[in-house]
């Protein structure tokens, strides 16, 4: 069918919350189909569909309804587009001026309003007020939408989703009462922390085995209203994290705490924490479901893993945090490992973080030894800060001529590429987790810790993307040499290395799988030899080849012997070759 001879429409109607009266469909959305079910017969438009976001707010065009109708207008299923008004469009006002004087004329659609007179084969002198005008309203709404939450904090009033264990009072939706359903499980929680000093980890494990529905999956079957996409994110097992939260929670003493997290901005989704200072708590609000005792109690023994570990610090406290980082899926490396023998050092190890199984798209990790890995870098650098001033010029020219040459600029560029999209998924990932965290999914301990690991990741894209980008640049590159031996020149050689030296010189150390001979498909022994890519990035000047073996000292990383670990070349990449077995 031609859509450029007849007039084929699609109705769009909305209706926000906030707007709503408690009906499943309201009276607003049953009037705005009703005048342009008129309009169109008056007019003589056929109406082809109409695509309904009842419940879905102005502010933001990510609706479904919406969404829809755009797929089905890219495949020419109608030239119209008729709404009651621009506000039934959307209320953010840049968006709605890009869709309504933009985007649909220039996909040779044709808008129109009925009672704003909007149409985009007229002029709209007033448009840019209306506009404006509509996001005023949006902004007073969220406004006054503030102030009623900041009122019913104040007075201990319960605004958000009841948490675990809890439920609104039948009676007064501002207030919770304990869930006869789920509390026995967080009193159980409790008493196993408490009174029999199970970790949350063991605790899990048990509400599993005894096939206890998790939280957020009571409130998709039997609480809650979610969208098929997030009744999947649903989770059918506990895991320690979910019993970590309910166990810090001061909620389940009868206190309100709200306020925890805000969103950055109106028209973000994106939410950030708020200062434990500045949290909204009001003391004695409900029934409580622990006493004080077994609260306390429960904190002191969930600690107390944590607390004996802490003799340990000075023996696992890696140097190469934030620096080291698995090649292939980007993520830091953190130490891990066991004693032997009473000996740690000898089985200390760094290890790719994003290994886990219960984690989407876990990788299959790369691991090298601790040890290894120190003198590898020790020695690289000493090389650097022991070169002549004819060996730097060579170095120059020869970053020179790698510059020009097309191959790498081919491999700068993807690696480009590769960096900058990794930094907008980090973005991405952080608030996605602020998001998880202010749902509950991820506590605050968690989140801490997994956005400073992503902050440091992106600290070190930045760099490399900055790198990159003037890499082809002679007087640049000159420039950054000079800068980093400069530098140098203030360190005659490094008998230990530190984080302070490594902070100095080195950007990015990428380890890469272990490599294997022919035939082999795992280390079986200590003295089967083995390869494995390290590739060190310096400050200012990248990477450096260097095409000799180098061999590092006998006894260096505690080994016999007879053991030997050296760097090579391996297609451009630095390696490193061990005769001794590193068990994966």
């Amino acid at each position: 069918m031609r859509t450029d001879v007849f007039n084929l429409a699609f109705a769009y109607l909305r209706l926000s919350d906030d707007e709503k009266e408690g009906k499943s469909e309201s009276a607003s959305i049953s009037n705005q189909r009703m005048m342009i079910q008129k309009y169109c017969e008056q007019h003589g438009i056929i109406l082809v569909d109409e695509f309904v976001d009842d419940g879905w707010s102005g502010g933001n065009f990510d609706r479904p309804a919406f969404q829809r109708m755009l797929q089905q207008l890219k495949l020419g299923k109608a030239n119209m587009v008729i709404t009651k008004d621009l506000s039934r469009l959307g209320r953010d006002m840049r968006e709605s001026s890009y869709y309504a004087e933009q985007y649909f004329p220039e996909h040779g659609i044709r808008y129109l309003t009925i009672s704003d007179n909007f149409d985009t084969e007229n002029e709209n002198i007033m448009a840019p007020f209306l506009f404006a005008m509509n996001e005023v309203y949006l902004r007073d709404g969220s406004r006054k939408v503030k102030d009623v939450l900041r009122s019913k904090r104040e007075h201990g009033q319960y605004c958000a989703c009841p948490p675990y264990g809890y439920r609104k009072d039948t009676n007064d939706n501002n207030k919770l009462v304990p869930d006869e359903s789920t509390a026995p499980v967080v009193q159980r929680i409790f008493d196993q922390a408490a009174n029999h000093g199970d970790s949350a980890r063991k605790i899990a494990s048990d509400l599993n085995a005894d096939g206890v529905i998790p939280p957020l999956k009571y409130r998709v079957l039997y609480r809650d209203k979610f969208t098929p996409k997030g009744a999947a994110r649903a989770s059918d097992l506990w895991n320690y994290t979910t019993v970590k939260r309910i166990l810090k929670s001061k909620v389940y003493l009868g206190h309100t705490i709200l306020g925890k997290s805000r969103k950055v901005s109106l028209k973000s989704k994106k939410k950030v924490p708020v200062p434990k200072d500045d949290w909204a708590v009001t003391m004695n609000t409900h029934p409580p479901l622990v006493s004080v005792e077994t609260y306390e109690k429960a904190q002191r023994n969930l600690g107390r893993g944590a607390k004996n570990y802490l003799q340990y610090e000075h023996v696992r406290k890696s140097i190469f945090g934030g620096i080291a980082v698995c090649a292939k899926c980007g993520y830091s490396l953190c130490s891990s490992g066991t004693v032997y023998k009473g000996e740690r050092e000898k089985y200390w190890f760094l290890s790719c973080t994003h290994q886990r199984q219960d984690i989407a798209n876990p990788c299959s990790g790369v691991r090298i030894r601790y040890a290894d890995l120190v003198e590898i870098v020790k020695r690289d650098l000493n090389e650097l800060l022991n070169m002549t001033d004819e060996g730097i010029d060579e170095l120059v020219k020869a970053a020179l001529e790698s510059s020009g040459n097309a191959d790498m600029l081919k491999a700068k560029k993807a690696q480009l590429q590769a960096a900058e999209a990794r930094l907008l998924t980090i973005d991405k990932m952080v608030g996605k987790l602020y998001a998880d965290n202010a749902e509950g999914r991820i506590d605050d301990d968690r989140l801490r810790r997994m956005v400073s690991d992503l902050e440091k990741e992106s600290v070190t894209l930045k760099s490399t993307i900055a790198q990159l980008n003037h890499l082809t640049k002679p007087d640049a590159i000159k420039k950054d040499y000079e800068r980093f031996f400069d530098m140098a020149k203030q360190y005659t050689h490094i008998e230990e290395l530190t984080r302070d030296t490594l902070l100095t010189f080195v950007d990015r150390i990428e380890i890469g799988p272990k490599i294997l001979p022919d035939g082999t498909s795992k280390v079986t022994h200590r003295n089967q030899p083995y390869r494995q890519s390290v590739r060190i990035f310096y400050r200012f000047i990248g990477e450096v080849k260097s095409e000799a073996t180098r061999d590092l000292p006998i006894g260096a990383t505690g080994a016999a012997p007879s053991t030997q670990v050296g760097v090579s070349i391996l297609n451009g990449t630095e390696v490193v070759d061990s005769a001794q077995n590193h068990a994966s």
